[in-house]
């Protein structure tokens, strides 16, 4: 939702994201920290950078770094959510803890961290929770999933990344239950594949 330094697009067809199972691990664990603490109204988000590099045929991911959410204390955010943000997607997004604004400075720290390490800004990855069975009665009608929703779409399509992974994530029968879909920066399906490194043969 800032100005974000970015891989380009590369051309009308995505690239398949190849992603480490650590980098899904990482964010599960922060995932599950934040849904932990998740009320009928702390609808707590959770929201990781993705980096790694462009291959000819596919975006590799190989690692998370996660920023603090500037929703509340910059003032760049707190005015596109007063203008735009509340009056095109919903009273619900006058909650401050909803959404994910990533601070400019966190954002500049991660992104010269990558280059030191020969690494690119990839995208985004961040959590949907059941929020249908955990957020108020106003909001049981309406289940979310590892699909964008329109305010997804709108920070996809400004931010311009060529990945935006969707992490679904619910508490099932005892467990942590989840699923992945990821989007382009044209809010077009990504197909996107997490490494098997237990278990498969070299």
């Amino acid at each position: 939702m800032t100005a974000l330094a970015c891989v380009p697009l590369s051309g009308k067809t995505a690239l398949p994201a190849l992603v480490s199972d650590d980098v899904v691990r990482r964010f599960l664990d922060a995932a599950a920290a934040e849904y932990s603490c998740i009320t009928p109204d702390t609808p707590r988000p959770c929201f990781g950078v993705l980096l790694g590099t462009v291959a000819e045929d596919a975006l590799l991911v190989s690692d998370i770094a996660f920023a603090r959410n500037a929703r509340t204390t910059d003032p760049s955010a707190r005015a596109e959510f007063a203008t735009t943000i509340v009056p095109r997607f919903g009273s619900a997004y006058e909650n401050a803890v909803r959404a994910w604004w990533v601070a400019p400075a966190d954002l500049l720290r991660i992104s010269r961290d990558g280059d030191d390490r020969g690494l690119d800004l990839l995208g985004s990855i961040h959590l949907h929770p059941d929020w249908h069975r955990l957020g108020p009665e106003c909001e049981r009608d309406r289940p979310l999933s590892d699909r964008p929703t329109p305010m997804d779409e709108y920070v996809f399509r400004g931010a311009g990344w060529p990945l935006n992974v969707v992490c679904y994530l619910e508490r099932q029968h005892g467990g942590f239950y989840y699923s992945l879909a990821a989007w382009d920066g044209d809010c077009a399906p990504v197909s996107l594949r997490v490494l098997a490194s237990a278990g498969v043969p070299a």
